[in-house]
């Protein structure tokens, strides 16, 4: 059987690619396609150090810092990808992968990390984080989402199996293509992480400093509990902004070392975390060092953290807005709720986000429509 595997872009290791590096080595004899592909000579060791099949965008001036502003070549680009060799095509996709053109003796099983949010419900967000949201260029810039939205939903029609990698992400497929979805989480790499019951007093945010993360608002929640001590491990666009409003009680320690961060994670009595996520990997992460979570109750750390109000093992508590004052009274609810928290329940929950349980599960959802794909090509045939 051939097998091709789709990937919108290779330029870093991020989540995306650590799905990509499961799934390729479920399937090692794969080949791998993607629309560009600027990943550094001795980082390629999660790809297979294959070499991959990329696009025209690969050769447009500045692709490599400035792929982003391809994004209304991107369509264009990812249908001239010819797979027409393949038996079963894989994509890995949150924005353009999953319309890569496939034939109906063609299986085309799809793991969407998410529809492409920029064009869909995230879309004024994006515009206005963007300064996009007014003159020529804003209005050349909905234009453009709005095709781009049109072929999205045409292309839903090419994929076979959705995948998705939240149940909040299924939800999000069913909206915008009316496609149902399996939910398989992707890989968490909690063998990484060490448990360390003990806890020190502080708590601990780590993530990129964009807007949507919310990393001010925690910020000015413990500036305004002198008496709480927060550790801020991250750097991004608005790392300046951040350190100049965090108070004596916030330490911004910016980009750190993965043993830093562990260290750091392990150590935490709680790890706060305030953005709307499609998944999350780092309440997960947190988890696994066997420190509680206290997240915002919306997108995927429903699914990852545990609650207080499901009474059975909880491994965290939410708060529901995105505010300095919703995330206050979680934390001083977390001080006189949290001794029902177990960290030992952390770890064993964030197990359950395992490589190996991602292989296995992936691998049993391919096999299956494989044999429903065989099964109708009989049916056809006779």
């Amino acid at each position: 059987m051939k097998i091709a595997i789709i990937h919108d872009w290779l330029v870093t290791y991020a989540g995306a690619e650590k799905v990509l590096e499961e799934i390729l080595k479920i399937y090692p004899n794969a080949d791998l396609f993607s629309l560009i592909d600027f990943v550094e000579e001795g980082q390629r060791s999660f790809i297979m150090n294959k070499s991959v099949t990329t696009s025209f965008i690969q050769k447009l001036p500045f692709a490599k810092k400035k792929y982003r502003t391809y994004l209304p070549f991107m369509p264009l680009a990812i249908e001239q990808l010819d797979v027409s060799k393949y038996d079963l095509v894989i994509s890995s996709s949150h924005a353009v992968a999953k319309g890569v053109i496939t034939g109906p003796d063609q299986l085309h099983i799809s793991y969407v990390h998410s529809p492409i949010r920029y064009a869909w419900d995230l879309q004024h967000q994006y515009l206005r984080e963007s300064g996009l949201d007014k003159g020529i260029k804003g209005a050349l810039a909905r234009y453009f989402l709005y095709k781009i939205r049109n072929w999205d939903y045409r292309t839903a029609n090419g994929v076979d199996s959705f995948i998705s990698n939240s149940d909040f992400i299924a939800r999000r497929i069913h909206k915008v293509y009316r496609r149902k979805a399996t939910t398989i989480y992707p890989p968490v790499d909690v063998s990484a992480f060490n448990y360390q019951g003990d806890k020190e007093d502080f708590y601990l945010t780590a993530s990129r400093m964009v807007p949507y993360k919310k990393i001010d608002v925690i910020v000015q929640a413990f500036n305004k509990m002198p008496d709480k001590k927060l550790v801020v491990i991250g750097n991004g666009p608005d790392f300046n902004k951040i350190k100049s409003i965090a108070g004596s009680n916030v330490k911004i320690l910016g980009y750190q070392p993965f043993e830093v961060l562990k260290d750091h994670m392990q150590r935490a009595k709680g790890f706060v975390f305030a953005a709307e996520e499609d998944f999350g990997i780092t309440p997960v992460e947190a988890q696994a060092c066997g420190t509680p979570v206290i997240a915002f109750g919306k997108g995927g750390s429903l699914e990852t953290v545990r609650g207080l109000d499901q009474k059975h093992s909880p491994t965290g508590i939410f708060f529901y807005e995105q505010t300095a004052e919703s995330i206050m009274n979680a934390i001083n609810q977390f001080e006189q709720s949290g001794k029902f928290i177990s960290s030992l329940d952390c770890r064993e929950h964030a197990i359950k986000f395992s490589p190996e349980r991602f292989r296995n599960e992936f691998k049993d959802f391919v096999n299956s429509k494989l044999e429903d794909k065989f099964k109708t090509k009989e049916v056809v045939r006779i």
